[in-house]
């Protein structure tokens, strides 16, 4: 064998080891990386937390949102649900998950299901944002867009200000919407706020089209969040985005010039300190 024909068998094995070398292969291309973060303060009842992880496993097995992956340029994308609650508590209860049929959808409802959810202290929502933004580098998937939809029932009341987490992850082009729960059904107490949509809109969501859809009833949640899911997978263009929102009322879309207390959970979290604390 000529040195110049060994030179090209070494050059294509070397090529060969990097390529599945970790970390070497191109990522999975996918319509869009999504992370579901949600709330599981102690301010949320049992019962509450009981109606979130059914709410979620409803619409992702749901006809209207597999219909909208599927028309996606890819067919599929990538979940993670991860529940969260003080600045420190995260836990991701379904790692990166490829959704692409009824079956992939299944598989992400049963792993959600295996173990009941636990709750702690503290409303960090900044804290779940960072976390939620630190997962897309572990996600091996390539989005055309990369989402973070987050669900809560009160304001940052912990960790770094939630416009500093939000417009660090906005600069790396990720896309936050929300889902504020205004039900009063739980553990209130001294820390909930009247206008929580108004907050959400103003100090959480963003990025290109970022929107909020608040929930006022326990009853209402199983249907915000499959809409919320179809117009995070198919976008305005579609027409499953036209046929889902055929009626209703107009989307809470981010604003460039905040007027809600973006500092209100913190404020209310010092003057009250001296109490038992359920958030």
């Amino acid at each position: 064998m000529s040195a110049s024909c060994r030179a090209r068998r070494l050059l294509s094995a070397l090529v060969l080891l990097f390529w599945l070398a970790p970390g070497s292969r191109a990522d999975e291309p996918v319509d869009v990386e999504l992370v579901l973060a949600v709330d599981v303060s102690l301010s949320m009842s049992a019962d509450e937390l009981d109606i979130q992880r059914r709410g979620y496993a409803a619409a992702l097995t749901h006809d209207n949102v597999l219909r909208a992956i599927a028309d996606g340029a890819y067919g599929k994308i990538a979940v993670t649900y991860v529940e969260w609650a003080g600045s420190s508590w995260q836990r991701v209860i379904v790692p990166w998950t490829v959704v692409a049929s009824r079956a992939d959808a299944e598989r992400v409802v049963a792993q959600m299901s295996a173990h009941p959810p636990n709750s702690a202290r503290r409303t960090s929502i900044s804290g779940a944002l960072e976390f939620g933004g630190d997962l897309f580098a572990e996600s091996g998937h390539q989005g055309t867009k990369r989402v973070i939809d987050i669900s809560g029932d009160g304001p940052n009341n912990q960790g770094v200000p939630v416009t500093v987490a939000r417009d660090g992850l906005v600069r790396q082009g990720i896309i936050i919407n929300g889902l504020p729960l205004m039900t009063r059904g739980g553990f209130s107490g001294g820390y909930d706020v009247d206008n929580l949509d108004r907050y959400y809109s103003d100090c959480v969501i963003g990025g290109p089209g970022a929107f909020m859809i608040p929930v006022n009833d326990w009853t209402q949640f199983p249907e915000a969040i499959r809409r919320k899911l179809v117009l995070e997978l198919a976008g305005p263009a579609s027409p499953q985005w036209a046929a889902e929102e055929a009626g209703r009322r107009p989307l809470a879309l981010a604003r460039d010039t905040p007027a809600s207390d973006c500092q209100i959970g913190e404020k209310m979290w010092r003057n009250r300190s001296g109490m038992f604390d359920g958030r």
